[in-house]
């Protein structure tokens, strides 16, 4: 086993001519907590969605639990590999978007317990019982049979994370996952994400909120174009910044 939960290195990305990730080193260990910050257009996102290859790399290699994601060795060099291979490491990393991507025509317990069955063949009453146990973790067991459309957006937002858990991944990423909620309704989902920091899970979130941070986070890193400018502990990160671009950022949104 590897001593890191998530190891990237080297992580390249360009969208055409404009590079996106510049050579990004990043480790995170089993139940820490990594929060990533910076300014609109960093690269924030881009990177979250590297760890499960929803992004193709350009250059480096990202591991989960010590697994290449996305890729095998041969030789000297990488093949990505087949949809089916990557279908598997994707269900082993839980993601959580910002505008929740539910699927409106199924029910709460539908949304959660869809990927388990279909993925890892596990049987509908298994998922079922499960997806029940879930959606009362976060909740919602009362809203079990309702539609995402009769859901508040911080509802639809935890049914979201209720779902990326019923897979049992090794880690979880979270994209933002307050930025399409109402100011009032960020509260409910932060504090599930908090439930999960405080029961050992492996987290990286990609977020503004910088109160969530400082309460939460193991590391916070801090990016600016394509790069990471400042990574250390929330007090030293948030309160002493050594980067120019850093210092820029949080004077900006503190």
């Amino acid at each position: 086993m590897s001593e890191f939960a998530i190891e990237l290195r080297g992580i390249r990305k360009s969208f055409g001519k404009h590079q996106v990730l510049s050579g990004i080193d990043l480790t995170v260990r089993p139940g820490e907590v990594t929060v990533i910050l910076g300014p609109s257009g960093s690269g924030k996102s881009t990177l979250l969605r590297t760890i499960n290859h929803l992004e193709q790399v350009d250059g480096g290699t990202v591991r989960v639990g010590g697994e290449l994601v996305g890729y095998r060795r041969k030789g000297d060099k990488l093949y990505e590999l087949h949809e089916r291979e990557i279908l598997r490491q994707r269900a082993r990393i839980g993601f959580v978007f910002q505008n929740f991507n539910l699927f409106p025509h199924l029910t709460v317990r539908e949304n959660v317990a869809l990927a388990p069955v279909a993925t890892q063949r596990r049987s509908k009453a298994e998922v079922n019982a499960e997806a029940l146990e879930l959606l009362a973790r976060v909740g919602l067991a009362d809203k079990a049979d309702e539609y995402p459309t009769r859901l508040s957006g911080g509802q639809r937002q935890r049914v979201a994370i209720a779902r990326a858990l019923a897979l049992r991944p090794e880690v979880v990423l979270f994209d933002e996952p307050t930025s399409a909620l109402d100011p009032e309704l960020v509260g409910e989902v932060l504090d599930v994400i908090k439930d999960l920091a405080r029961g050992g899970s492996t987290l990286v979130v990609v977020t503004h909120e910088i109160g969530f941070a400082r309460e939460v986070a193991d590391t916070v890193v801090l990016m600016d174009a394509g790069r990471i400018v400042e990574q250390g502990p929330p007090a030293r990160v948030l309160d002493n910044p050594e980067h120019p671009r850093a210092k820029a950022f949080l004077a900006h949104v503190l």
